[in-house]
């Protein structure tokens, strides 16, 4: 089988289509992701039902989960789950990479019925770090391997994959015995992806008119939009994003202040330091001493 990290810094499926039933659940896949980290990611989390499925491949980094640090290495799985902020650093030295699959669920109906369900149990397990004991690996490129080759069949052999990932999850931490009638998943879902990718990778550059337009709305209903899901106009999500992202490379230091403001679009040190004062009430230079 072809090495995938051999082929490629990042590899990503988006917008493939892939949706199933699992146990009467309704699973969607937003986003099948290979990438190997050269960057930090910054705080992040993502919306209701949405559950992110990441595995350390290789290379070696720092996770943070909910305000606890994790060492990542090979062999390292860890689930976020609705909500859960969480934001990553890799070693320079030794970048990591990783798998990931963003999957949205249907809204949970919450029956109460009782039955040995791995999808009920996924659902049910916001936050797990751990190491993989159930070859998640071999799992993850061979799903790899059929997405790039597209032989006769291979939807239903993808869908196959990502149910065996989702078990071995489920067998990495104690099972809840418990399930719940499916409902139908909205378009609104991908909506939430699109801006959750946005806000993730383009915080420096992103404007209003740019998320409006990928999200085929005018910028009035984007603003809306953001304000009845996340609480927040345009202008804050992305100033969020900003100063999580600084408050990572200030952990880096051969990073200088300087070089942030630019990394992340201010038009000059002033600008930066003015904004993130605000954002943390204290200066960028006072915040990297106090780490």
């Amino acid at each position: 089988m072809e090495d995938v990290a051999d082929m490629s810094d990042k590899i990503a499926y988006q917008d493939s289509n892939i949706a199933f039933l699992m146990e009467g659940e309704s699973v969607y896949v937003g986003n099948i992701v290979y990438e190997c980290f050269h960057r930090s990611i910054p705080m992040h989390s993502h919306s209701d039902n949405s559950y992110e499925i990441h595995y350390i491949s290789s290379g070696h980094g720092k996770v943070t989960i909910e305000g606890c640090e994790y060492d990542t290495l090979p062999g390292t799985l860890y689930i976020t789950g609705p909500h859960v902020r969480h934001s990553m650093i890799p070693d320079d030295r030794d970048p990591l990479s990783e798998y990931c699959i963003y999957l949205k669920l249907s809204p949970d109906a919450g029956n109460g019925k009782k039955t040995l369900s791995p999808i009920r149990a996924f659902r049910e397990m916001n936050i797990w770090y751990g190491d993989d004991e159930y070859g998640i690996c071999n799992l993850m490129e061979s799903l790899f391997h059929e997405l790039g080759e597209e032989s006769i069949g291979f939807r239903t052999v993808v869908e196959s994959l990502i149910k065996q990932i989702i078990i071995s999850c489920v067998r990495n931490y104690p099972v809840n015995e418990d399930s719940s009638a499916p409902k139908g998943i909205g378009s609104a879902d991908n909506q939430y992806l699109i801006i959750e990718e946005a806000f993730l990778y383009e915080y420096a550059s992103l404007t209003l008119p740019m998320l409006a337009g990928r999200l085929n709305l005018s910028t009035r209903q984007t603003q809306r939009l953001l304000t009845e899901h996340y609480s927040m106009n345009f202008q804050s999500k992305k100033t969020e994003a900003k100063m999580s992202a600084a408050a990572l490379m200030l952990r880096l230091p051969d990073k200088t202040i300087t070089g942030i403001a630019d990394e992340l679009g201010y038009s000059s040190v002033e600008h930066f330091s003015s904004a993130f004062k605000k954002y943390y009430g204290m200066s960028a230079s006072r915040y990297r001493s106090a780490l």
